[in-house]
Parts: C-alpha cells; sequence; structure tokens
C-alpha cells in the first residue's frame, strides 16, 4: 500500500465512554459536531444543511488484534468473524456513520445521531448517494 491515510478533522460529541456509546446511530446517537482542519475546507465548501453525508472515521479506541467477537458482546451468540459484524474491534478500524447535516458554520459541520467518540479522528466524508431503485 503506497501513500498515508491522515485525519482529516476530529468528532467533537458529548459520547466519551465507549462502554456507554449506542452501538449504532438509531439506538439514539446524540448530534455532535465534526470539525474540519483548515486545509482541507475547500473540501467541503459545497455541503449544505440538509446533506446526507458517510463521516468515515477512525476508531482510534480500537483493539486492532481482535479478529473474532462474539455480535454485540452477546456471548449467546457464536463467535464470528470481525467483517462479518459492525464490531468496532478489527485490524483496520474504519467506522462508517451515514447522517444528516443539521448546519454549517466555516469548518464545523453540526450533524444528527453520531455514535463516534469525542476526538475520534475523521479521515473522510462522501455524499450519499441515491439507490440505483430510487433514481428510477
Amino acid at each position: 500500500m503506497t501513500g498515508e491515510l491522515r485525519a482529516i478533522g476530529t468528532v467533537t460529541s458529548t459520547l466519551t465512554d465507549r462502554a456507554a456509546a449506542p452501538r449504532q446511530a438509531d439506538e439514539g446517537a446524540p448530534d455532535a459536531w465534526i470539525v474540519l482542519d483548515d486545509d482541507v475546507a475547500p473540501a467541503a465548501a459545497d455541503i449544505r444543511a440538509g446533506d446526507e453525508l458517510v463521516v468515515v472515521t477512525w476508531l482510534h479506541e480500537a483493539d486492532r488484534d481482535v479478529l473474532v467477537t462474539h455480535p454485540r458482546d452477546d456471548t449467546t451468540r457464536p463467535p464470528t468473524g470481525v467483517f462479518s459484524t459492525r464490531s468496532p474491534d478489527r485490524p483496520n478500524p474504519l467506522g462508517l456513520h451515514t447522517t444528516r447535516v443539521l448546519e454549517v458554520d466555516g469548518v464545523r459541520l453540526h450533524v444528527d445521531a453520531l455514535e463516534a467518540l469525542d476526538g475520534t479522528p475523521v479521515v473522510d466524508l462522501k455524499p450519499v448517494l441515491p439507490t440505483r431503485t430510487q433514481e428510477r
């Protein structure tokens, strides 16, 4: 692999405890702010309130040595390879979060329902595109 992965910003959130954080956005995740680095501001110039984004994060508190887990830490469920789960513990702990922009304030994006912890590095933003069935 060539190149280098680098953070383009960070999450500012009321979520500070991994154990207490919701596992998915629809499980009670709070609004949060994505604070972008000034040097990437031109890349976000077209983002507006109402836009849906996929926020790609680096799950910095993850255990990168985990390959098999009980889904949702439920020991009654069989051990499962992490690539078949949404576990944050995995070799390359990238998080994918679909969210809606509520407000844009310079390099700060106020978004709804983001289940990332305060201080989580943001590595990319992508627009949510309509699915093929939605385009027809």
